[in-house]
């Protein structure tokens, strides 16, 4: 047995089979739900593996997933895992160019998609080679496109529920494609030892690490079964199906909804006694807020031990909100990306003047960009990775050879964010490098600014970007949403504001208000726009 996700998943099944893995919320207030066993979420991959295989997809070969969250979702996932397929994850989001480069770039022999997406992956198709299978979830909706796809509860139906697979290896790899706000999204190899130690749990980063692939299932059959696990995000991001991984890794429960609406993650928190939480910052905690303040208000939360966001901050004004409502609640900032996997976890002295601090593990350096070697401490470098990191983009030579390198025999990626590192090893992640706003020579970080924005009463959610300016190269321009029913505030108002929690040189000089701030489905920033915003307003 190696470090292969099929493999371990296999042992965890083999020892708690009649465990429920899965409870699934299909559409959320219509009590439609499915629930899984370990045993019955086993056979069921098997039947899609099975399906694949049998339809000519070969080992090796690269299956998308273009699918709202679901029971197919990991299904497919699984499914492809035990076959040698490579799964790769498509944004619901994209329109046909994005979809059209993304079929194409990431070389799809097949495609599972949800039939609401049957136009959009119509018009993508003439252009990716290869896409030889499709399979649809759902019904045909009337009026849409004709493509030539495999119902997907046919398939199931025709296929084997035993496993019967041929010998799997930790070199098989898992692809996550990440970015596409600044630009065309990139493909992200990992050998699948590799990202179980990196981001699903081997590395362990609140225990003992695992040292061999049995020792998975040993610690599951021992370890009892008292936990739900609630990723709330879309599985298409990484943070989510990663954190999925985890939790099935060891033996926990998984409640998923098909999409996020804040009153029904409640309902179900209250139902089904979830015990851990995971979203992205405060654009999916704030609506929860929310909720637990007006029509939610009384939801039992009792059983909540933890909440922790990934690819996003939780401001400390928006988690002390939260901590007033369930206060027996710890919240927890993690670091971490497509590219590195987990990195570290907030410290609890993060927020506005003082950055986003980490206790990052003993992997994670910061080092200078161009040398690569560490920086002393109060310098200023890149994060960097070493050891359980990726093989490098997808197809992308140029950008593989910019991030990824090899140093005194270990593999190295360095990511985007800049950082400082003090002399207890506690890193300050000041932001993202391609974020950065040049303001009269001064470097400003878009997120520290957000931070505090969001401790003003008034502020609901903001973005900050440069833009471009006579004077001072750019300057600080903050795009903001407001909450109903409030005043609007001058910018003179949120100057004074600041003034107290952020350097003189990082103070807005720019106030946009707007209906909504534009952020993924996963809650990601979309800078993009937000520079377009601030632009347009200022001309």
């Amino acid at each position: 047995m190696e470090y292969n996700l099929a493999d371990l998943f296999e042992s965890v099944v083999d020892v708690v089979p009649g465990r429920e893995a899965l409870v699934y919320v299909d559409h959320p207030g219509t009590g439609a739900e499915r629930r899984l066993t370990y045993a019955e979420l086993d056979a069921a991959a098997n039947r899609v593996g099975h399906h694949l295989l049998d339809s000519g997809v070969r080992p090796g070969e690269h299956l998308g997933l273009h699918l709202y969250n679901g029971v197919e979702y990991l299904q497919t996932v699984l499914g492809c895992l035990k076959a040698r397929i490579v799964p790769v994850n498509v944004n619901y989001r994209y329109v046909e160019e994005e979809l059209a480069y993304l079929y194409q770039d990431a070389d799809l022999a097949a495609l599972v998609f949800d039939a609401e997406f049957t136009d959009r992956v119509a018009s993508a198709l003439p252009r990716a080679r290869g896409l030889r299978h499709l399979v649809r979830v759902g019904r045909v909706l009337p009026g849409a496109a004709a493509v030539p796809a495999v119902d997907f509860t046919d398939a199931e139906a025709a296929a084997l529920p035993g496993r019967g697979f041929e010998k799997r290896s930790g070199d098989d790899q898992f692809i996550i494609y990440t970015g596409g706000t600044t630009g065309m999204p990139k493909g992200v190899m990992w050998r699948q030892e590799d990202l179980f130690f990196a981001g699903l749990g081997g590395g362990a980063p609140t225990g003992e690490p695992v040292s061999r692939p049995e020792e998975l299932a040993e610690r599951v059959a021992a370890g009892g079964d008292g936990i739900t696990f609630f990723p709330t995000p879309p599985l298409m991001h990484g943070t989510s199906i990663l954190t999925t991984f985890i939790g099935l890794n060891f033996g926990q429960r998984i409640v998923l909804h098909r999409k996020f609406v804040a009153e029904e993650v409640l309902r179900t928190i209250e139902k089904e006694k979830v015990t851990s939480v995971s979203l992205v910052g405060d654009a999916m905690l704030r609506p929860l807020i929310d909720a637990l303040g007006g029509p939610m208000k009384g939801t039992d939360c009792s059983s909540l031990f933890s909440v922790s966001s990934s690819g996003a901050i939780m401001s400390e004004t928006v988690r002390q909100q939260f901590r007033e409502l369930v206060p027996n609640t710890v919240l927890l900032n993690n670091f971490g990306s497509s590219e590195s996997g987990f990195n570290g976890t907030a410290t609890d002295d993060s927020g506005p003047g003082r950055g986003f601090r980490i206790r990052m593990n003993s992997r994670t350096r910061v080092v200078d960009p161009a040398t690569r070697e560490p920086v002393a401490p109060g310098g200023i470098g890149r994060v960097a990775q070493c050891g359980h990191v990726p093989l490098g983009y997808y197809n992308d030579p140029a950008r593989t050879a910019e991030t990824f390198f090899v140093k005194d025999g270990e593999r190295w990626v360095l990511l985007g964010d800049m950082a400082t590192v003090d002399e207890e090893g506690v890193v300050t992640v000041l932001g993202r490098g391609s974020q950065c706003i040049n303001t009269g020579g001064e470097k400003v970080y878009p997120e520290e600014v957000e931070q505090a924005l969001k401790a003003h009463p008034d502020v609901y959610d903001a973005l900050v970007a440069g833009v471009p300016d006579a004077r001072w190269g750019s300057h600080v321009a903050a795009v903001v949403q407001l909450r109903e029913g409030v005043a609007r505030p001058s910018l003179r108002e949120i100057q004074a504001h600041c003034r107290d929690r952020l350097a003189g040189y990082k103070i807005p000089r720019q106030l946009v208000i707007t209906e909504s701030i534009r952020r993924s489905p996963s809650g990601k920033a979309d800078y993009r726009w937000a520079r377009e915003v601030a632009a347009a307003a200022d001309e």
